[in-house]
């Protein structure tokens, strides 16, 4: 079918609903909301003119669709709700409500909002975490929200493709309303840990949890419960890795990110940064301590830590995650101290990931803006990761496997291509591209790419920037095995099947043929070149007359909408 996906952003739903139906052949091109309004509509109207749908989706739209293109065109709308519930803020609501299992709805559009016939239906379960303030709402939204919304779409294109299926009407129900800033303020002089969290975790990653700190806003991200440290209720305690830890009546949580207010409405945008960064420029962590926490490969604890090792068996498990998946300078060093670590312990297969959600989207934009020098951070923080990066490349002694749980894009999908294989969960969405910022891009990626899937494919992934899907990925040779399993057994599976690979017999033939294949790539381009020509390029796009990297960086942070949906989007292909 031809099929127009309409949606407010080209946001991580709206690239795996993308990736999924061009893969199953279907005609997808995309037209960008861009803000509501007038503009909008005649964004989609321009976009039906040039694409004839025979179907319209929408898998993420925050304003209505015009009746004169619904009454025309079956046009799907996918609410992240079960039937009978609408309104703008529903996942909101089922995780402020402590909601166990929940739905994603796909209904046609009609006059009134989320009240039109059902095509499909999908359930989820919310995951009961061990830490207080449960899983946070948008690794829940880009997973198993993602999962059962995926599955509801193509159950209700099949339908729609069909002709014989006939929508239930929506049954009764309420819109609820938005879940405004009053209903999620802290009272830190009051709550506990786990209703704190519960708020953060929220409002994660958008809209925060809006609070005074030092007598300034701040929108609050985070919500990573603290089982050591105690305070007065309300007091920072400690800095570590880029968060901040603050007092709860009963324990602590860490904020991870901060986002100042605008101080006048029309005032100039903000952009959302590590906690200890925007705090520490403001001059409220004097005094304040940072702290560190153990590697150990046994060592379990209730507390912030981006970085994590167990080992399981043979294999060494280096778990990370970063908020957003963003590496800064420190991030990238930090992961680099404990990947030597790692790598000196006696296991034989070596796992980099294995965490639910987002792999790594590479450097951190939002530390890069905050900076005072972004065009020095911008390139500490890429020879960073390409020291990184380096280490992987040159390990020897074990297999390497970045195992990807979620998401990867820019460089840090090229920071999992430097391992030895590449695993990647089923739905999850990538971004082997740098151009959209207005970089060349490093991490040693113009020879891993290449490598894995020629030439002619690695130009063209680099230069169309799109999202890639993991069967396409598959097919490609970007990455080596699909992981079919939920967000939740990502950690155990990736465990199991690299313990499979630890004691299988012919490890040490394949290791002696990995050491033979670096000594002759070495021999014949060192990696010390393919590092040199990239960052000389690097260098041109942060410090050259050419502004577009730093323009585009501000507004992606500042979330500036295009002014029309780029040509990219006008054919997804398969």
């Amino acid at each position: 079918m031809r099929i127009l996906l309409h949606a407010s952003a080209f946001n991580s739903l709206t690239q795996r609903v993308a990736v999924e139906l061009a893969y199953q052949r279907h005609e997808i091109s995309v037209s960008l909301d861009l803000g509501g309004g007038a503009r909008g509509e005649s964004e989609l109207r321009e976009a039906i003119r040039r694409h004839r749908p025979e179907l319209v989706v929408a898998p993420m739209l925050t304003s209505a669709i015009p009746a004169d293109v619904w009454s025309r065109h079956v046009c799907l709308i996918v609410h992240p709700g079960p039937p009978g519930d609408r309104g703008p803020s529903s996942l909101d609501w089922a995780l402020a409500q402590g909601r166990r299992r929940w739905g994603v709805t796909v209904l046609q559009a009609v006059a009134e909002m989320d009240a039109g016939p059902v095509w499909a239906t999908e359930e989820f379960d919310i995951p009961e975490h061990a830490d207080a303030g449960g899983i946070a709402k948008s690794d829940l939204y880009r997973n198993e929200l993602a999962d059962a919304a995926s599955a509801a779409v193509l159950r209700a294109v099949e339908r729609v493709a069909s002709r014989r299926f006939v929508p239930a009407p929506a049954p009764p129900g309420r819109a609820r309303p938005y879940h405004r800033q009053d209903q999620r303020a802290i009272d830190w002089t009051a709550e506990g840990t786990d209703a704190v969290a519960r708020k953060l975790r929220t409002a994660d990653s958008s809209p925060g949890v809006l609070d005074t700190l030092g007598g300034r806003a701040y929108y609050l991200h985070g919500g990573q419960p603290e089982d050591e440290l105690r305070g007065v209720p309300g007091t920072l305690l400690a800095t570590r890795e880029g968060a901040v830890c603050r007092a709860t009546v009963d324990g602590a949580v860490w904020l991870t990110s901060l986002r100042p207010r605008r101080a006048l409405p029309d005032g100039p945008p903000t952009a959302k940064a590590p906690a200890a960064t925007v705090l520490g420029a403001a001059g409220l962590l004097r005094g304040v301590p940072e702290i560190g926490v153990a590697l150990r490969p046994h060592h379990k604890r209730q507390t912030w830590a981006t970085v994590r090792y167990h080992e399981h068996g043979s294999v060494g498990l280096l778990r990370f995650s970063f908020p957003g998946g963003a590496m800064s300078t420190t991030d990238c060093r930090r992961l680099l101290t404990a990947y030597r670590y790692a790598r000196s312990r006696p296991t034989r297969v070596l796992v980099l990931g294995a965490h639910r959600d987002v792999f790594s989207h590479g450097i951190h934009l939002g530390a890069i803006e905050a900076a005072a020098d972004p065009a020095h951070e911008s390139w500490a923080n890429i020879n960073a990761m390409d020291d990184l990066v380096e280490a992987i490349l040159t390990t020897r002694d074990k297999l390497t496997v970045a195992a990807l749980g979620g998401n990867a894009a820019a460089g840090g999908l090229m920071l999992a291509l430097a391992a030895d294989e590449v695993w990647v969960r089923r739905g999850a969405v990538l971004n082997p591209h740098y151009r959209l910022m207005g970089l060349h891009g490093s991490e040693f990626w113009t020879y891993t790419l290449p490598r894995r899937v020629g030439r002619e494919h690695a130009r063209r992934l680099t230069v169309d920037a799109l999202p890639v899907g993991p069967e396409r990925a598959l097919d490609l040779g970007l990455v080596d095995r699909i992981l079919d399993c939920t967000p939740e057994r990502v950690p155990e599976h990736v465990a199991d099947l690299a313990q499979g690979l630890a004691v299988d017999p012919r490890l040490p033939r394949r290791l002696a043929a990995k050491r033979g294949a670096l000594r002759r790539a070495e021999g014949r381009t060192p990696l010390a070149w393919y590092r040199a020509e990239e960052l000389a390029l690097m260098h041109r796009n942060f410090y050259g007359p050419d502004d577009s990297y730093h323009a585009l960086r501000r507004a992606f942070l500042h979330k500036t909408r295009p002014e029309a949906t780029p040509e990219r989007l006008h054919r997804i292909p398969a």
